[in-house]
């Protein structure tokens, strides 16, 4: 009963909170449109991979009509990026008024608008999003920055440094379709990113619309999308014996659970703060050999779990300072709840409420491109600048382009990186047992 009560004051938590940001985005003025700069470059990144859709949109059966994938996708890419508070009504007034993005001035019904929002394929804006997500990466690898002294000598011994996660939704508000008179406010379901730790950029977004699934069964979805000789983090939530057996072809790093029975077989070191240890887990086909390492931090033991057992290939110190990366996709899941505005939905409908997420992470990575444009001019390592002030800056280029004082929005942001806040204020790091890497920058 005590749990069935709990339950029922967070999701009348989750309600209130959703509902004060509906409110609060309800009353803003509407936020003029991004600058000529910031539209081209959102213009040169989407256009191509919303054209390369072509065909399959033909193949779904849609026809030439007011409202096709160009427009849908700058139509939901414009509610997200000038927050504004519904899809339909004050839509149609800026694109009857002045047009949004590179779409002209088109008259079309508030009605139109939010019928096409809740029917419009959201595989479509998958799709453009995973044509996008390849040619951002390559930009990533052509810019010349600094990596984290850990993350630089992860990335000389695997072919990719990931970090996997979930992420429960908010809940929906909207009450249209089979939820019209619900008395309850359910979830908008659960994602599960797998991130590139190093570029920040995502690799594979899942979406599922049962919130309460558990982590673990996004297991065989992740067991296919790890390429060879990668290194996987994650938290202890995905232990599972069976699937740490299939990952033969990469390296994990995670958390031990304190109920995990391991058998000791060998022990590389053992110290009053260090213990670094080979043992021996589960029963039956799931028997496998595991590295255990525990550090001894501020009165605490902390052990971490792997798949490689030998410390010359992995040292104990590096296995601490890289699971400290896992942090990366928490930051991530951040801006795009809360910049970008993912913790509300302004739909019900399931296909609404896909079209935005997958609208949200084409932003958060159009965003994640910049950062690093920027931090490549600065010569700094990604994880120093801030991703919020980055978009919150804009603002203040928009004002200065529109003065004749800058052209560039990378240029301006850079030179003035210090006073708009961009770079991050440096915070003492925990010691553990490698200073040589966490003294600079991070992890």
């Amino acid at each position: 009963m005590a749990k069935k009560t709990c339950d029922r004051k967070n999701e009348r938590g989750r309600t209130r909170h959703t509902r004060a940001i509906q409110r609060d985005r309800s009353k803003r003025p509407v936020t003029p449109p991004p600058d000529e700069k910031i539209e081209q470059r959102l213009s040169k990144l989407l256009e191509p991979a919303i054209e390369a859709q072509a065909v399959c949109a033909k193949a779904l059966g849609l026809r030439s009509r007011l409202l096709p994938l160009s427009v849908m996708v700058v139509i939901v890419i414009s509610i997200l990026w000038r927050q504004l508070g519904s899809g339909g009504s004050e839509v149609a007034r800026l694109l009857r008024s002045e047009g949004l993005l590179w779409v002209p001035v088109l008259v079309v019904s508030q009605q139109a608008i939010s019928l096409r929002l809740r029917t419009f394929p959201p595989q479509l804006f998958l799709h453009v999003l995973v044509h996008l997500l390849p040619l951002l990466q390559a930009r990533w690898r052509q810019r010349q920055r600094p990596l984290s002294p850990v993350l630089a000598w992860a990335q000389q011994r695997y072919t990719h440094v990931l970090s996997v996660d979930g992420s429960t939704l908010d809940v929906l508000l909207c009450k249209v379709g089979l939820l019209r008179g619900s008395q309850q406010h359910p979830l908008a379901g659960k994602m599960m990113v797998l991130l590139n730790v190093c570029s920040w950029l995502p690799t594979a977004v899942w979406l599922e619309r049962d919130s309460t699934v558990h982590d673990q069964r996004f297991w065989p979805r992740i067991l296919q999308a790890i390429p060879p000789g990668a290194l996987l983090l994650f938290d202890l939530g995905f232990t599972n014996f069976t699937s740490f057996a299939q990952a033969k072809h990469f390296t994990f790093i995670t958390r031990l659970k304190e109920k995990v029975s391991v058998r000791i077989k060998r022990v590389h070191r053992y110290s009053p703060r260090l213990k670094d240890m080979v043992g021996e887990i589960g029963t039956g086909a799931d028997k496998q050999l595991v590295r255990v390492v525990k550090v001894y931090y501020q009165g605490e033991w902390y052990a971490f779990l792997s798949n490689e057992l030998d410390p010359t290939a992995l040292p104990a110190s590096h296995i601490v300072a890289l699971y400290l990366q896992r942090w990366r996709i928490e930051d991530a899941f951040n801006i795009a709840k809360r910049l970008l505005g993912l913790a509300y939905f302004w739909t019900s409908s399931q296909r609404g409420v896909e079209l935005q997420i997958w609208a949200t992470w084409m932003l958060f990575v159009i965003l994640v491109d910049l950062t690093d444009d920027i931090a490549a001019v600065l010569n700094r390592p990604f994880a120093s600048l801030s991703m919020e002030m980055v978009y919150r800056g804009l603002y203040y280029f928009g004002q200065a382009y529109l003065r004749g004082e800058a052209q560039d929005p990378v240029i301006y942001l850079a030179d003035n990186a210090r006073w708009l806040g961009l770079i991050k204020r440096q915070r003492k790091q925990p010691a553990f047992l490698l200073p040589s890497l966490t003294n600079r920058s991070g992890p």
